[in-house]
């Protein structure tokens, strides 16, 4: 469900970890995002999210999540411990877009990772969301210099 709101300043919007009472507001925003009957949001997996593993944050404007991007940080042994993150399920509300939450949105990803001394972000995003590769090269993700691959469980090969 999409509410029009009037043009928001940068102050407008907070970023903070989604609270588990916001599953069916993220499980909504899940639905912009994609179609798939099986996309549950429960409270108890939301609490559930260790921060050193992985945060779910929401953006809020005039007391609304309007937007969603889940962090999970992974161990790498490439350079000692210093992890790398990978955002996945980054979603912001048509109505509010336009309006600088997702800049905000990616602005506080970085510090959280930065905070986590992570050596890199990666995201993957569907080949087909031509807005949403805009706006990831506007806030400075480069989508030439890896190339992702993705196998979904369905794929996935018996044990034999």
């Amino acid at each position: 469900m999409s509410i029009f709101m009037p043009q928001l300043s940068p102050t407008d919007i907070i970023v903070r970890h989604a609270f588990p009472l916001e599953a069916g507001r993220i499980q909504q925003l899940y639905g912009l995002l994609v179609s798939n009957p099986d996309v549950q949001v429960r409270p108890e997996d939301i609490a559930a999210l260790s921060v050193d593993k992985a945060a779910l944050f929401v953006c809020v404007a005039n007391s609304i999540v309007v937007a969603t991007a889940l962090v999970c940080l992974c161990a790498n042994v490439m350079f000692r411990t210093q992890p790398f993150a990978v955002v996945e399920n980054v979603v912001v509300d048509p109505a509010w877009r336009g309006q600088g939450v997702g800049s905000k949105l990616f602005s506080f990803l970085e510090t959280f990772c930065r905070a986590r001394d992570c050596s890199k972000i990666m995201l993957l995003s569907t080949s087909v969301r031509e807005d949403a590769h805009r706006f990831f090269a506007h806030v400075g993700y480069d989508s030439l210099a890896k190339r992702g691959f993705v196998k979904y469980r369905s794929q996935f090969s018996e044990i034999t």
